[in-house]
């Protein structure tokens, strides 16, 4: 579905920022940046537009991203809290168990991908002191038979 054209707006200008307020406050209550610049009545590329015209405006935009991260790592945590899978009958829906698991498993690797340092998977390669880490490569040179 087509968005309606707005009026072009420039740095500056009052309903530009009252927009764009908009979309920073709807990421702030939980909602995806595209899905607030659409509640906003903008398109998604047009406020990515303004975020490269307005460092104010990016700034706002990296501090509304990143409660949403927190948001969300906070709603997973409820979300593997809550108990799912029993049937009226008192046993195990296990396709209801799957769901959750794949919800739960999904939010964990979305969240890995927006912030990887902070709930991204650690790989460290290391060794202790008394055996460091040791990388070579080893040239064995052999003297053809026959040869002086």
């Amino acid at each position: 579905m087509k968005q309606p054209s707005r009026p072009r707006t420039k740095p500056g200008d009052p309903e530009r920022a009252e927009i764009a307020e908009k979309v920073i406050v709807g990421m702030h209550d939980g909602m995806s940046c595209y899905k607030s610049c659409k509640a906003a009545g903008i398109p998604h590329s047009t406020f990515l537009t303004w975020m490269n015209d307005d460092k104010e405006l990016a700034d706002k935009y990296a501090r509304a991203r990143e409660d949403l991260i927190e948001r969300m790592a906070s709603d997973l945590i409820e979300l593997s809290d809550v108990d799912v899978g029993m049937q009226p009958d008192g046993r195990r829906d296990w396709s209801a168990v799957q769901k959750h698991k794949l919800q739960v498993d999904t939010r964990k690797w979305l969240l890995s991908k927006l912030a990887p340092k902070r709930y991204g998977e650690r790989v460290a390669l290391a060794a202790d002191e008394e055996s460091p880490l040791q990388v070579g490569i080893n040239v064995n040179f052999v003297k053809p038979n026959g040869g002086s």
